[in-house]
């Protein structure tokens, strides 16, 4: 099947070549067959490093590398218990360091996962969307504008059909497609017939049967140019790992110094060796960037089972910076799930009845319900509604009982069911009147025309087809001012007449009312044409004949409302930017509370009017935008940007992708959202919801918020030991911590509590506080003292604890032992501050995040193992404590809590209130 060149065969030929069939596609039987022997459809990857990698990249650092040299030197001189357990430590940190990376690395697989691409295919008679990868030769694919091609396939129909190769061929203009046999040689190019893997379709549709997948196909086989890229670092990563340089440059600074002071003193040359070098791997924050990995990894997993996807990890540090959301009206801020209600033909009413995708429900003229649809011009707009329609009604069966649903747009949805409550099954009017040309919708015309066979039911067309026997119907339907710019004439109750400016200002009066009424609406004109030779697609929308409107009803979503609320008090900007007409817009954004008593409703038109100074001066006072082009969200965009704003812009279809790549947060819709969107966005919304949005900007902030406290929490603790020694040297007392001592505490004390704290739930009020500045780094105002501070302050209270075992009736073992248990239980209660940076962990509770409840209690438990296990005590040079110094060691542990509780009462409610 390899060396088939399908270019060149009949597409009966080729679905029965690939086993397949082009009306239902494969069997579930058949795609499991087909998975065994071909396996998934995906590209191989460079693979990651191996555990084994991993674990020795540990052993890299200048600093562990001298380490294991002292403990060599140090077993060399006799001190073999010593040298073993330093080295042993050195292991299990570096096993440590392999599970962050390894958690890191599966997160971030993990994240990839979540954001691969879907494709629509057909499977037993019926559509389905399923995972890409999961595509086999034979299935039988739907391809719309937007779509990335799955893999490489023949097509079995092409409608206006145009792909992007650029990613294969380099070129950049989009090739049109056809279904027709090429009998000759053909370059990769110029194979018209096929799609490939990887490329894009810019405009129409079509369905393909798959001819190859993975590394068959032509992209493929190219696989060594697409190797998996390095992960580049998120910015905040950068910021720590500069910052760790310098922190690293200093603490290697300030142990060279207690090396030295030591020395100069007469201590043993060895041990102060070992502390010295010890106390350097300990006190420089390597781990950092690893920490805000996995902390960020952590935030995109709570994100995604909120229905928010990352794509792009430095997205999850932008979120929380947020300042204006602009957003999309349809399936954003509204449910998206679309239903006629109205509908406007030679200026009479008709209401319809029902609810949702359920075809069942009644017209209504004047309140009295019709026995059956008669009327010809409502029988012909409700037709005209079926035929210029993509979408697809299918039943299904859940658990017993019958529902509906609705494949493609929600839109086009409704206007099927609108049909199917007059008894026009759409599948049966698509077999009478059959479909011959088509110009697919795009945001920038607002109209999608098809072009049919057969007559119209209203007899007043007869005449029209008359005059062309053998001509077809083109269906132009869209946004109700551009349909009524390109019409001539109008069907009224009178007959077709020419459409004088009297009768489009009625016409459009009727469209008004139903946008005040929060009606979404749509305008539908045909116009007679030709036989399909010789019709010109340039022309076709023109002198079209209106028929009527059809009004919807897009209810709001109950959520919105609240999150909009959430949005203002965060000091967040909610914009709507939406193609809907402004009556619409304004009623929706009025019931929402999206729209103030000052702000402003602005339409495309009038944007095209005012210059950027002028938009610049106005744009904090739009609350609406109505009519608007992907174009005017990129110029929107720029405009918040250029006045400091971090900006999330929504985006569903192709054009959007412009704009999507210039908002600092890019969020496509996971439903709605076209993969070329998806592709340009750092985040996708599973649900389309606007109410996601607002989550995911507050988990945005408890994420950098977790952040901040971990890199805070390591810092000080750091801190904390290098005063101890440091002190200890400048008053002249001997070193309270060996160098086993010192990488015991951060090993077990430093790294479990500091993962926790990526867990922190959200502080009460997060979403009241002003969004922090984008370039706005980790340390925040007043925070560099407090964390000197309280590193000061653990350092001193190790130190006195040395000082009481050593002095009152003690020994230097008990001392260092009484220092040991302080600095490791120190740390393991200041963790608890660190629950909320500026305010009290009381206002909190203590037991609310059980994970760093979990690793302290942990990490508590091995540091009582190696100080009460008698088979331990040798190895860390520790003794046994009577229950005062226990008492004693506790109670000075403890005093980090009361310390730091009156610190942030004087220090930041009093001196530093702004911070």
């Amino acid at each position: 099947m390899e060396a088939v060149k399908w270019y060149q065969i009949e597409v009966e030929r080729a679905a029965e070549a690939l086993e397949s069939d082009l009306q239902h596609g494969l069997a579930d039987d058949q795609v499991q067959a087909k998975r065994s022997q071909y396996g998934l459809n995906e590209l191989e990857e460079e693979p990651g490093k191996s555990i084994w990698a991993m674990f020795f990249d540990q052993f890299k650092e200048f600093l562990v590398i001298l380490l294991f040299i002292a403990a060599i030197i140090s077993g060399f001189l006799g001190e073999w218990l010593d040298s073993a357990v330093i080295m042993a430590i050195v292991i299990l940190n570096a096993f440590i360091g392999v599970f962050q990376e390894y958690k890191a690395e599966q997160s971030l697989a993990a994240l990839k996962r979540l954001s691969s691409p879907l494709a629509k295919v057909i499977r037993n008679g019926h559509v389905k969307s399923i995972p890409a990868q999961e595509l086999v030769p034979g299935d039988l694919i739907i391809l719309e504008a937007g779509d990335f091609v799955p893999a490489d396939a023949r097509l079995t129909e092409a409608v206006n059909l145009k792909v992007e190769e650029a990613a294969l061929t380099g070129e950049s203009v989009p090739v049109e497609k056809t279904t027709a046999v090429l009998a000759e040689e053909l370059p990769l190019g110029d194979q018209k017939n096929l799609v490939f893997m990887g490329t894009v379709v810019t405009y129409g549709r079509g369905k393909a049967v798959v001819s190859k997948t993975g590394m068959r196909t032509e992209i493929g086989q190219i696989a060594s140019l697409l190797k998996q890229a390095v992960a580049e670092p998120t910015p905040l990563q950068q910021k720590l790992e500069e910052f760790g340089k310098y922190l690293g440059t200093l603490a290697l600074g300030v142990c060279a110094l207690i090396f030295l002071l030591g020395w100069l003193r007469g201590e043993d040359l060895t041990t102060m060796f070992l502390t010295s070098v010890s106390l350097a791997v300990a006190a420089i924050p390597e781990g950092l960037p690893a920490i805000v990995t996995i902390v960020l990894a952590i935030g995109v997993q709570r994100l995604a089972r909120q229905r928010a996807i990352i794509r792009k990890l430095p997205a999850v540090e932008t979120l929380g910076a947020a300042t204006v959301i602009c957003s999309d009206k349809t399936g954003t801020l509204t449910q998206n799930q679309m239903t006629v209600k109205r509908i406007s033909v030679e200026g009479e009413w008709y209401e319809v009845s029902g609810q949702g995708y359920n075809p069942e429900g009644k017209y209504l003229r004047d309140g009295k319900a019709l026995a059956a649809v008669t009327n010809g011009s409502l029988k012909t707009i409700l037709l005209c509604g079926a035929l210029c329609n993509d979408a697809i009604l299918e039943e299904e069966r859940k658990d017993g009982n019958q529902t509906w649903k609705i494949i493609g747009d929600p839109t086009e949805g409704a206007l099927v069911v609108a049909a199917a409550k007059a008894g026009m099954n759409k599948e049966d009017l698509a077999r009478e009147y059959e479909r011959v040309l088509e110009i697919p919708f795009d945001s920038e015309r607002k109209l999608m025309t098809t072009i049919n066979k057969g007559s119209l039911p209203d007899k007043r067309f007869q005449k029209i087809e008359a005059e062309t026997p053998k001509g077809l119907w083109a269906i132009t339907k869209g946004a109700p001012d551009v349909v009524l710019s390109r019409c001539a004439s109008v069907l009224t109750s009178d007959g077709i007449k020419d459409l004088t400016p009297g009768l489009k200002e009625e016409l459009m009066k009727h469209n008004g009312e139903m946008a005040r009424d929060a009606l979404r609406v749509l305008g539908v004109a045909v116009r007679r044409m030709p036989e399909a030779n010789q019709i010109d697609l340039n022309s076709v929308e023109e002198k079209l004949i209106f028929i009527g409107f059809w009004g919807m009803i897009d209810p709001p979503r109950p959520e919105v409302k609240d999150s909009i609320i959430e949005c203002r008090t965060a000091g967040i900007k909610p914009v709507m930017i939406t193609g809907d007409h402004r009556d619409t817009a304004t009623a929706i954004a009025g019931e929402l509370g999206l729209l103030g008593e000052n702000e402003l409703v602005l339409t495309g038109q009038e944007l095209d009017n005012i210059d950027d100074d002028e938009l610049t001066r106005k744009v904090e006072q739009i609350a609406v935008y109505a009519r608007v082009s992907p174009q005017h969200k990129v110029r929107i965009v720029n405009i918040f940007r250029n006045k400091g704003h971090v900006v999330a812009m929504t985006g569903d279809g192709v054009n959007d992708a412009p704009a999507l790549k210039q908002a600092d947060i890019g969020t496509a819709m996971g439903i709605s959202g076209t993969d070329v969107a998806k592709s340009a966005a750092e985040m996708v919304l599973a649900d389309d919801n606007f109410a996601t949005i607002v989550g995911a900007v507050r988990e945005g902030r408890v994420i950098f918020e977790n952040i901040r406290k971990a890199v805070y929490f390591l810092l000080s603790c750091n801190i904390g030991e290098i005063f101890s020694i440091l002190l200890a040297i400048l008053f002249q007392l001997p070193v309270p911590l060996l160098a086993i001592q010192i990488l015991w505490v951060n090993l077990v004390t430093d790294s479990f509590p500091a993962l926790a704290l990526g867990m922190e739930p959200a502080e009460p009020g997060i979403m009241k506080r002003k969004p922090r500045k984008k370039e706005e780094g980790v340390f925040v105002k007043g925070m560099k003292r407090t964390i000197f501070l309280e590193g000061f302050f653990i350092g001193g209270i190790t130190l006195f604890a040395f000082y009481i075992g050593t002095h009152f009736n003690g020994s230097l073992e008990q001392g260092r032992t009484m220092a040991f248990a302080t600095l490791s239980f120190s740390q393991l209660f200041h963790v608890f501050n660190f629950r909320s940076v500026k305010n009290s962990i009381f206002e909190r509770g203590m037991i609310v995040n059980k994970f760093l409840i979990g690793a302290s209690v942990f990490s508590g438990l091995l540091q009582l193992a190696v100080m009460l296990i008698p088979a331990f005590q040798p190895v860390f040079k520790v003794v046994p404590l009577d229950f005062n110094h226990w008492l004693t060691v506790l109670a000075l542990a403890a005093s980090t809590i009361p310390m730091v509780e009156i610190w942030k009462l004087i220090y930041f409610r009093h001196f530093c209130k702004d911070c």
